[in-house]
């Protein structure tokens, strides 16, 4: 690949290498879906590569299972490993009391049963991902396909009741036809564009049958690691109250990406 990275890339590779301080041999990890995700997965197949780090690897999608395969990481089931060190994984919005929504991959489900049987659970992202107040990004909810309709009428009927300024609701399309999660699933995307109360949401959310798991992570996150283009990476704990600041020369290196694939 080329060596040169556009701004919102580097952002994301140097928040992944940051993340990869959390990780020591003899972990397991939780693997996160997306693009961000997919960085880490590379910098820690890198480590295996080059400094014989020795972890196991719980992938939360059949994609990222793959790309962990291909970069060397020894992969195993959430099963087989019964809990995680840590769990690595992006996100689509986060707010300053680390609240998230993912599922923008469609891997919310996986993500979140991952996460949840960590010691800690790490986000990484660009600072684009900050807001102050969830929804501009649209919830998704993974939804059985049998009887889809019907728990979209629900769906529809529970928002009128909640905290929030759009109310529509899309299916998730891949190409003409919707699209599929691992589990065999349907998702509903919710164009809310303001989450006011994002507990409240997510509890109503999972009591509609239908609903299988909703987008919103609450008291999951433990850290977030927030990369920027120039290569500044701002790390803040909730956990202990802390914040640093680390910083990334990805000027003068020409070779700090070549051997990372796309």
């Amino acid at each position: 690949m080329p060596t040169e990275l556009s701004p919102i890339d580097t952002a994301k590779f140097v928040a992944a290498k940051q993340a990869c301080e959390y990780v020591e041999s003899g972990m397991k990890v939780g693997l996160g879906t997306g693009s961000t995700a997919a960085w880490l997965v590379q910098c820690l197949g890198e480590l295996v590569r080059d400094e014989g780090l020795k972890i196991q690897g719980v992938p939360t999608s059949s994609r990222t299972a793959k790309l962990a395969r291909d970069v060397g990481i020894d992969v195993i089931t959430l099963d087989e490993a019964k809990w995680l060190d840590v769990t690595i994984d992006g996100a689509d919005e986060y707010d300053s009391e680390l609240c998230l929504i993912k599922g923008g991959g469609g891997a919310h489900l996986q993500e979140k049963v991952v996460a949840t049987a960590s010691d800690r659970m790490i986000v990484i992202a660009d600072a684009s991902k900050k807001v102050d107040t969830l929804g501009a990004f649209p919830l998704p909810i993974e939804v059985l396909q049998f009887g889809a309709r019907t728990t979209e009428e629900l769906v529809v009927e529970t928002l009128r009741n909640m905290d929030v300024l759009g109310r529509d609701v899309s299916l998730r399309m891949a190409g003409d036809a919707p699209f599929i999660t691992d589990e065999g699933n349907f998702i509903f995307d919710l164009h809310l564009k303001r989450i006011g109360n994002p507990r409240q949401m997510s509890l109503a959310l999972n009591q509609i049958p239908g609903v299988v798991e909703n987008g919103l992570f609450i008291d999951i996150c433990d850290v977030v690691v927030v990369g920027h283009a120039s290569g500044q990476v701002d790390v803040r704990d909730i956990t202990n109250g802390t914040s640093e600041v680390i910083r990334f020369d990805v000027q003068d290196d020409e070779n700090i990406f070549a051997d990372l694939a796309d």
